[in-house]
């Protein structure tokens, strides 16, 4: 007789939430032989992605004519391409048509609970020897249950608490028309032929500037401090970040003084129009904070539908006054496009810091207070890059994390890795809690991936596979390149590599047209020459210090 053996039961995880964040948390658990039950709040996947005609409280909202500004090779989860035919860069509905196909292809869905809210997560009393969480939830019939789970992956968003800041504007209240926040506006048809002002100047407010001057008699997009602004698409007609967003280029930059590299970039945006000319200079340098992308400001200040001005001081009935003296008369309606705050009312109060609500966070991830790291938050964070790749390295650590297959650093390094990331980012945003945010897309997901155990060695891979390493090193960071080798290696990655410019091309291949003899669209990419080769050795000898510079 041999014994019976008990089997071990999978820890159960809590996924706060079934849009981008959710789903590949899921996956990730899935992947760790954990058991992930998600919960969410509306009845469909897809979160910010998913479009509804009003916004509904604390859930993310977007307008009609949204589209992604990451294109669709960057963007993707790493084992799982976006369709060739998809366009290079989606809006919302495409994008949600994909979070179908890979919640359809991994058997996602039947671990989501639609329709249910969470209402509180604890620590249950043995917390500090289980890093067990008592999780309350209310189902769409109103029935409130209590559930037992040993690690909680929060993906719930963070566009949900919009910021009016009312009180900025003296006389506001005296403003007749309408005033609403971007989380608000859906399309320009209320605006048809009115005098508009767009305030704030970040990507949605470029966005619902350039959609309304099509459709008002005059648009007025308000800045405090400019912005610098670029298109989707760079030279020779290919993707902003498939060019700009490589290790190579990476490298480079890191090795040149910052203030060269500022008057070199800043240069090359001149060039393609001149920001002072078009109204748009901003006070602060191109790499202190975020890009603006909009393919179609210059052209539409160019035609004279939409005006540039400053920052607005007061108002006085329906007239504006800016601060440079400048006045707009008949102002039909102001849309403050003026950033989110982010909320998590069912989280301990324990976990947050201050009168703000900031939460203090481990590599953007785990709070440090925790006894155990079984909680972890996904997607707080604002970057120079794509977010999904990001988030789902995130889930990658965090599952591990939580299945005990990778170990965090003690509290104490935890803070000081914390404080000094936040006064790093402190010169380009003064507010703490915005600094704390701010992550630089390559060496982030590099530093996570190098957690995982996923971070591909790129001088083994230029000696090993030379058509694969040259464009890791050279060609878009891509997220296949996270799944090359290491935990949840994916066989398709390389050739997802090697034919990534093929699916960029493929959408844009309507008309037929007889290819030229020598070079097609990725010929940029035949850089299996001995001086290239022997250009990346060389550039291999400064990545270790460049990987783990912080």
């Amino acid at each position: 007789m041999f014994p019976v053996q008990t089997p071990i039961m999978a820890k159960r995880v809590a996924v706060i939430g079934a849009g981008s964040s959710g789903l590949t948390s899921i996956k990730c658990c899935l992947d760790e032989g954990l058991e992930p039950v998600c919960f969410e709040s509306s009845d469909d996947i897809g979160g910010l992605w998913k479009f509804k005609e009003q916004p509904e409280a604390d859930r993310c909202s977007i307008y009609r004519s949204v589209i992604v500004n990451t294109s669709k090779e960057m963007m993707c989860y790493s084992d799982f391409p976006m369709p060739d035919h998809f366009p290079n860069y989606v809006n919302n509905s495409t994008l949600l048509q994909y979070f179908r196909l890979y919640a359809g292809h991994f058997n996602l869905l039947k671990h989501i609970h639609f329709q249910t809210t969470v209402r509180s997560v604890r620590q249950r009393p043995d917390f500090s020897n289980s890093g067990q969480w008592e999780v309350v939830t209310v189902d769409r019939d109103g029935r409130e249950e209590t559930h037992v789970f040993d690690g909680v992956l929060v993906c719930a968003g963070h566009y949900t608490q919009p910021i009016k800041p009312l009180s900025d504007f003296p006389g506001i209240d005296t403003f007749p028309g309408t005033i609403i926040h971007s989380w608000e506006y859906k399309d320009s048809d209320p605006y048809l032929g009115k005098r508009v002002v767009v305030i704030g100047i970040g990507n949605s407010g470029g966005d619902i500037a350039v959609e309304l001057s099509r459709a008002c008699e005059k648009t007025f997009l308000s800045t405090r401090k400019g912005a610098w602004v670029i298109g989707r698409v760079v030279d020779r007609g290919l993707p902003l970040d498939m060019v700009m967003m490589t290790r190579a280029r990476d490298l480079f930059y890191w090795l040149l003084p910052r203030a060269l590299l500022n008057l070199i970039l800043e240069r090359i945006l001149n060039q393609r129009y001149d920001h002072k000319l078009y109204g748009l200079q901003p006070v602060h340098r191109i790499l202190d904070q975020h890009i603006v992308i909009n393919d179609d400001l210059p052209g539409r200040i160019l035609l004279g539908d939409l005006a540039m001005k400053s920052n607005v001081q007061k108002f006085q009935g329906s007239t504006v006054f800016f601060d440079d003296g400048t006045v707009e008369e008949k102002i039909d309606a102001v849309i403050l496009c003026t950033g989110y705050d982010y909320k998590f009312p069912f989280l301990p109060t324990s976990l947050s810091s201050g009168s703000d609500g900031d939460l203090k966070l481990y590599r953007r991830i785990f709070p440090p207070s925790l006894e155990r790291p079984t909680l972890a938050i996904l997607g707080l964070f604002q970057n120079n890059g794509p977010i999904m790749p990001a988030v789902e390295l995130q889930a990658r650590w965090a599952s591990r994390v939580i299945a005990g297959l990778n170990h965090l650093p003690p509290a104490e390094k935890m803070v000081k890795s914390i404080e000094k990331d936040v006064q790093a980012n402190l010169k380009s945003y003064p507010s703490p809690k915005l600094a704390a945010l701010q992550v630089d897309h390559i060496p982030y997901i590099d530093s996570i991936a190098k957690e995982v155990g996923v971070r591909p060695n790129i001088a083994w891979l230029l000696l090993k596979d030379p058509a694969v390493g040259l464009r890791v090193f050279f060609g878009p960071c891509s997220p296949y390149q996270f799944r090359l080798n290491g935990p949840g290696h994916w066989s398709g990655a390389r050739q997802a590599i090697l034919t990534q410019w093929d699916r960029v091309a493929k959408p844009m291949k309507t008309r037929s047209i007889p290819e030229p003899s020598s070079f097609g669209l990725i010929s940029w990419l035949g850089l299996s020459g001995g001086a290239a080769l022997i250009f990346a050795l060389l550039a291999m000898q400064f990545i270790p210090l460049f990987l783990n510079s912080d």
